[in-house]
């Protein structure tokens, strides 16, 4: 009996699909990665005392109430126009730029006439300003 060997094919490995495969998965995970850069600032906060802090005997505050009348150091403006206001804080500080303001606001105060009397001070130089919020019980 005479054996014939019979022609077989050589087994080849094609890499290419391989190959395409992991440029796929690079390409996905190269799109699907975000590069950032957190920036990181360094500060030193204060630290609080039971010491009493020394206020200064003068108080300037600027009220709006819910109407949007401006009061400053309890005494009404005759009209809510922004010259009116300016020419009340010029009066008031003499045209000193380093004045400690406070605005107290009502809850139901217009933002218009907060920012309008933030505005008036900011046209005078004025840059030490504070907003006063109320406690409710």
């Amino acid at each position: 009996m005479k054996f014939r060997r019979k022609q077989t094919e050589e087994l080849e490995l094609n890499l290419t699909p391989l190959i395409d495969v992991v440029f796929l998965l690079l390409i996905f995970f190269m799109v699907s990665t975000t590069f950032q850069k957190e920036s990181e600032i360094s500060l030193q906060l204060p630290k609080s005392t039971d010491d009493p802090v020394e206020t200064s005997p003068e108080k300037y505050e600027i009220v709006v109430n819910a109407s949007g009348s401006y009061f400053i150091n309890d005494t009404e403006l005759v009209n809510t126009d922004i010259e009116t206001l300016r020419q009340a804080l010029f009066d008031l500080t003499n045209g000193q730029r380093d004045i400690p303001i406070t605005i107290r606001a009502d809850a139901q105060t217009p933002h218009q006439s907060v920012v309008t009397a933030m505005d008036a001070a900011a046209q005078l130089g004025l840059s030490r300003l504070s907003i006063a919020t109320s406690h409710s019980p």
